[in-house]
């Protein structure tokens, strides 16, 4: 597919998980991508960037436009998890998890809109979550940071749409990364997520990227404001136990 062929894009966390299967996602239809991460590790283009702070991101999306000669697509990936209720995370944690989730999104945006702008094709996709939709146990701060860029999400869009940079954000569910596979503490685990999902598995990380790669690409020029469910149905199914 060479429906983004030439365009240059910009993922932020792009070394592991969701965002290197992006970023593998989108080269091999043609883009040319920068890495923006902690550490961009042997990427072509890659830029340390630490997305909760505002000068390490501004230099960082200034050195990616100049490598590639401008930016057509933002892909705000970066993001930390949390566990807990209500009760369980301090005052600290919330700051941090907010911090670089929502005002991640925040300061990458807000660097690349001048360059953005300047695109024909621009588009930003926002990694937001299932939690933002639907309630799970053990994620109230991670709940509240993906509702959060869920909101922002929409507000951007309707902020840009006439400056002709669509805005919108997939929500994965439970998705197979090296996170994921830290919370989990035995086979029954797994078993246990896996048995959550409709489709009776995690999601894959390059299936939330096909999903990040169709919205940033032209073939979606007239949606915007929008929300992509990648979550083997957990948002809208309600089946029956097995058997029943």
């Amino acid at each position: 597919m060479t429906d983004i062929d030439g365009l240059r894009a910009i993922v932020t966390g792009g070394a592991s998980g969701i965002g290197r299967a992006t970023v593998e996602e989108l080269t091999g239809r043609g883009a040319v991508v920068a890495v923006l991460d902690l550490d961009p590790g042997d990427a072509v283009h890659g830029f340390r960037a630490d997305v909760s702070d505002d000068a390490s991101v501004r230099t960082a999306v200034e050195a990616a436009a100049s490598a590639l000669g401008g930016i057509d697509i933002l892909v705000n990936n970066a993001g930390i998890g949390a566990t807990g209720t209500v009760e369980d995370n301090t005052d600290e944690q919330w700051h941090q998890v907010l911090d670089v989730n929502v005002l991640g999104v925040v300061r990458t945006t807000r660097a690349a809109l001048p360059h953005l702008r300047r695109s024909r094709h621009a588009a930003v996709v926002n990694t937001c979550s299932i939690v933002a939709t639907a309630g799970l146990p053990q994620r109230a701060l991670y709940s509240a940071s993906k509702g959060a860029v869920h909101a922002l999400t929409l507000a951007m869009a309707a902020d840009h749409v006439r400056e002709g940079v669509r805005v919108n954000c997939v929500n994965p569910g439970t998705v197979d990364t090296p996170w994921v596979a830290r919370l989990l503490g035995s086979a029954a685990d797994r078993a246990a997520l896996n048995a959550r999902q409709p489709t009776g598995r995690l999601v894959t990380a390059r299936e939330v990227a096909a999903a990040i790669a169709y919205l940033a690409s032209p073939a979606a020029a007239s949606v915007t404001g929008v929300a992509l469910a990648v979550d083997g149905g957990m948002a809208g199914l309600r089946l029956r136990p097995t058997g029943s």
